[in-house]
């Protein structure tokens, strides 16, 4: 993490790697996506509870890669998991461009925002389901403003040591990756000044936010029991951390990220995310301890970047400085530059970090067009667009 307070020079004047650098390195590692999508009426803009109806219909040509989500306002489409990244590229646009089919079916549309623009977005209607019925009786009223969306990528870790030490190594970042990723700036009608209200609404449940660093596997499992029997989660699926091994795949699950408005954005994070885990990866296998932020400035740091996004300054949670949020985030490509061009993927974060630079994040792309007319309902037309070009075609 950077402790100067000056602007940064661009990730383009990285220098090239040491070839000692990569000598560690093995193959890329496996990348998959989950993103989760809103269903919007095109008529009001406003969000349509038939995500069942949805997925139901997608699942024809999608398989296993399609499901429902917590509301029945969402739907969540997944990639399998990949090597090469153009490869998980190509088929999160096909898994976008057959859900926007599916819905179309049904007279709507997908849009990839964090957060529902316009609608009734309390209470939620919960979908069906005995999992969804246990979480609204053990959380109630948490349950009624969860119609937020996330992008959550699995990186291929096998061994449970590693994924452990990863999460560990991983927690710095999570503020930058927040602030990369922020794309939910208007809730219930209303703009919220923050870049990223998904973030905010997210951190009420009792097991989220940044996990906490962790001594050993053991230490994770005998929290991750106690917190089972004390019902603050229901089981590992539960875990709500912006980083947690998966309970289910041999992978580190990164969860901090809003829903990426284009599929770009999406690609961005995840060749992000894949670095920073092969960069942990050969840290740990070297003897690297993990850096150890206070978890007070941590969170405090991931507020700040929920509320100003990739504008102003972010609080680095190791020099605990103000600096330029731009400056972050070209800090984080550096130190992750040896692992990017290991995967093939350094001139595509290049490419589409000089593009979020320029036009902004997310957030910052759904108030431009609030500028246009003052409108909400262009707002959500744009998303829409942005999601999957094919809905306006």
């Amino acid at each position: 993490m950077t402790s100067q307070s000056q602007q940064q020079s661009p990730p383009d004047d990285v220098p090239a790697a040491r070839p000692d650098a990569l000598a560690g390195m093995s193959a890329p590692l496996t990348v998959g996506v989950e993103e989760e999508f809103l269903l919007i009426d095109p008529v009001s803009r406003a969000v349509s509870p038939q995500g069942p109806q949805v997925a139901a219909a997608a699942a024809s040509e999608l398989g296993h890669r399609v499901g429902t989500e917590l509301t029945r306002y969402q739907v969540e489409g997944r990639t399998d998991p990949h090597t090469c990244l153009s490869k998980a590229a190509e088929e999160l646009r096909a898994t976008r461009t057959a859900l926007a089919r599916a819905a179309a079916g049904r007279g709507l549309r997908i849009a990839s925002s964090g957060s529902p623009i316009i609608g009734l977005v309390t209470p939620v209607p919960i979908t069906p389901g005995t999992r969804y019925a246990e979480s609204l009786s053990l959380f109630r009223a948490l349950d009624d403003e969860q119609s937020a969306c996330a992008c959550h990528v699995h990186v291929g870790v096998a061994d449970p040591h590693e994924a452990i030490e990863v999460s560990n190594h991983l927690r710095p970042w999570l503020p930058t990756l927040t602030a990369l990723a922020a794309n939910s700036p208007y809730w219930d009608g209303r703009d919220t000044g923050y870049a990223s209200w998904r973030t905010t609404t997210w951190g009420r449940w009792p097991v989220a936010g940044p996990p906490p660093y962790f001594d050993s596997p053991a230490h994770f499992q005998d929290l991750v029991e106690e917190l089972i029997r004390t019902g603050a989660v229901m089981d590992r699926g539960g875990l709500y951390w912006d980083i947690r091994p998966s309970h289910h795949q041999p992978t580190v699950e990164v969860r901090v990220a809003d829903a990426g408005l284009t599929p770009e954005d999406t690609i961005l994070l995840a060749a992000v995310i894949r670095a920073l885990v092969a960069t942990a990866l050969e840290a740990i296998r070297t003897g690297e301890p993990a850096p150890r932020p206070a978890p007070e400035i941590l969170r405090a740091a991931c507020w700040r970047a929920a509320r100003d996004g990739l504008t102003g300054h972010a609080l680095d949670p190791i020099s605990r400085q103000l600096v330029p949020q731009t400056a972050q985030v070209e800090s984080m490509l550096r130190a992750l530059a040896p692992a990017l061009r290991h995967n093939g993927d350094l001139d595509l974060v290049r490419t589409h970090w000089d593009r979020l630079r320029t036009q902004g994040s997310g957030a910052d792309r759904q108030r431009a067009a609030y500028r246009h007319h003052s409108s909400l309902h262009d707002v959500v037309d744009h998303v829409i667009e942005a999601t999957c070009t094919s809905q306006t075609t």
